[in-house]
């Protein structure tokens, strides 16, 4: 068990600087995700913590305990690279034994025997163990990696993408399975995606990275309903969140939003106006995401802005509905079902208790309805 801590990280390889003054703190036996596109230094942290890079400058802490100095093999970390790393030339078998049997960590075959077969069958790989990794597909020389990670009890899991070659079928069963496994490890985990779903599904927290910076901290609902920015905003959902410049408007002590080019007054929460109002913003964005816009094919009322079918892209059991509002648009979920033709008229309307608002000037995050009761917060 372990607490990890990144104090004031700075990483750079030559020009280019992939950690710049990160900071953070992982709490003992949490499942930590680190979230952020390709590029974002996401992989650099894992190979900070764990030895394999050493930091330019800051301080590595296990367990209160600076390790910047730490051999890898020494730190007691369990890690599964995105590229496999398995060794060609032992079967899968002795690939997932290896931990057990390095000097450090050895183990008498009889253990080594009953762990790698009971990790094979969790990984449903238990019938592949005399093959070599050459011999087996991706996605199960994947799951090869996993099982080599999770074969013994380190203080730390670090894992870099570990189900991501697999078929999106095993990868939704393998979600619920690390989250499992890690609840019964009882171990520290940090694991790295560029897919929100895996995001919010594992991630006790979840840290959000771009070039090197850390963007957000927070739990799944916290980056998800109060984004710290619209970058984040836009990365975290699907369809991508709707973001676009709004004008205040007051009317007889209510603050309204006309947007979009429309006459249309949508009025705006009485606690959203009131943060509006006391930070005297007057450059305001409006976040919609795909829930968080109705659409009809008649004009229902004077909240509902014209405009005309985009798309229509069916993904199963919905569809992405993509309206044009005078050059704005707009994404939206509707039912699998829905009849539409390209060109059509239609209807749509902000709900504006769902709206997310944000500084146009330097696109931070403001406020939205019912911020503290969404969050739990008292």
């Amino acid at each position: 068990m372990a607490k990890i801590e990144l104090c004031n990280i700075t990483k750079k390889f030559g020009s280019i600087t992939a950690l710049d003054n990160i900071s953070f703190e992982v709490n003992d036996k949490e499942f930590f995700v680190l979230f952020g596109p390709a590029g974002a230094g996401k992989t650099t942290i894992l190979k900070v913590i764990a030895g394999i890079e050493f930091p330019d400058k800051g301080e590595v802490r296990i367990s209160d305990k600076n390790v910047n100095h730490t051999e890898p093999a020494k730190r007691n970390i369990s890690m599964v690279f995105e590229n496999y790393a398995l060794y060609p030339h032992l079967t899968i078998y002795d690939n997932i034994a290896s931990p057990m049997r390095s000097p450090l960590y050895k183990k008498d075959e009889d253990t080594v025997k009953k762990e790698v077969l009971r990790v094979a069958s969790m990984m449903k790989i238990d019938h592949l163990l005399d093959r070599l990794p050459s011999q087996v597909s991706n996605g199960q020389r994947q799951r090869t990696a996993l099982g080599r990670c999770l074969v013994r009890e380190p203080n730390v899991f670090l894992m870099d993408e570990p189900i991501a070659h697999l078929d999106a079928k095993l990868r939704h069963f393998m979600r619920a399975e690390l989250k499992e496994m890690q609840s019964e490890f009882d171990t520290t985990t940090i694991y790295v995606t560029h897919d929100y779903m895996e995001a919010l599904s594992l991630g006790d927290r979840i840290a959000i990275i771009d070039q090197g910076k850390i963007l957000q901290i927070g739990t799944g609902d916290e980056v998800y309903l109060t984004p710290a920015s619209e970058f984040v905003a836009k990365f975290i959902g699907e369809p991508e969140i709707n973001i676009f410049h709004i004008d205040l408007v007051k009317k007889e002590n209510q603050m309204f939003a006309q947007m979009l080019g429309q006459e249309v007054n949508c009025k705006i929460e009485e606690d959203v106006a009131k943060v509006l109002e006391a930070g005297s913003y007057q450059n305001v964005n409006i976040g919609l995401r795909g829930n968080d816009l109705t659409f009809s094919f008649r004009k229902e009322n004077e909240e509902y802005m014209n405009g005309k079918i985009y798309s229509v892209e069916p993904i199963g059991n919905k569809t992405i509905l993509v309206i044009d509002v005078n050059g704005q648009l707009l994404r939206l979920i509707a039912p699998n079902d829905l009849k539409a033709n390209i060109d059509d008229e239609i209807f749509v309307r902000a709900k504006m208790e769902k709206a997310m608002f944000f500084n146009a000037d330097d696109h931070e995050y403001i406020y939205r309805h019912n911020q503290n009761e969404l969050l739990g917060v008292k």
